[in-house]
């Protein structure tokens, strides 16, 4: 007689953590390689390395992957994890490597054609971290964690992201993306360009709150509980 086979299935916190810890090793990698790359661009041998450190780290791109970075190593840590400003970094991530992966696949993608190492850390940056992060985020959680003010919170990011590419825009007259660029359209356009930015923004805030609310809750039930103090006991990062 046959023993029985007990079926197991991969408990969900070790799925979890394996996610963000495969999110984070590739994300870590791409931004690593690329600012290597950054540094030693033959392109352009008359920028300082501070210029191109700056401008690197100016890319809205290179920002929202950072965010997704500092989500998913406290999410491997722990994958319900809680807090005041995690929640705020955590949501402003969804926002910007939402807004990186559409952006470039419908608009930069057949204008770009990245070659060797390139294509493997632009494969990182704008494909694999958008996909991982939102279906992470919809399978995984944690939710709901998004509130009202934390939508209000997330906002200031893309907002003083805008003022900062402004204001070292006016000094060195470099912009990293054409439609922001007061040097080609002006500051009326330039600005009617940033302020639909910050309407999409908001946007696609209250678009994640409302699927937040929507799908079913990831914590177990004594997470819940604990989830229910004030947040800001919780721990944050």
């Amino acid at each position: 007689m046959m023993p029985a086979v007990t079926e197991t299935r991969p408990d969900r916190t070790s799925l979890a953590r394996t996610w963000w810890a495969v999110l984070f090793a590739v994300v870590a990698a791409s931004l690593t390689v690329d600012f290597v790359l950054t540094l030693v661009d033959p392109e352009d041998p008359a920028l300082s390395v501070v210029e191109r450190v700056v401008r690197f780290f100016s890319y809205f791109t290179i920002q929202s992957n950072l965010l997704v970075l500092a989500a998913a190593a406290s999410l491997v840590r722990d994958p319900g994890h809680d807090g005041s400003h995690w929640r705020v970094v955590r949501l402003a991530s969804l926002l910007g490597i939402t807004i990186t992966g559409l952006v470039y696949a419908v608009v930069l993608a057949p204008l770009y054609d990245p070659r060797g190492i390139d294509a493997w850390t632009n494969a990182g940056l704008h494909y694999v971290a958008p996909v991982m992060t939102v279906l992470g985020w919809l399978v995984v959680g944690p939710r709901p964690r998004i509130t009202g003010g934390v939508v209000a919170r997330a906002l200031v990011w893309p907002v003083l992201w805008i003022t900062w590419i402004l204001g070292q825009g006016a000094v060195t007259h470099w912009y990293p993306y054409d439609f922001m660029s007061v040097e080609l359209h002006g500051y009326a356009l330039a600005l009617r360009n940033l302020a639909f930015v910050v309407l999409l923004a908001l946007a696609f805030l209250l678009l994640f709150r409302l699927v937040d609310a929507k799908l079913p809750p990831t914590d177990r039930p004594t997470d819940r509980g604990r989830r229910d103090r004030p947040v800001g006991s919780a721990r944050s990062i």
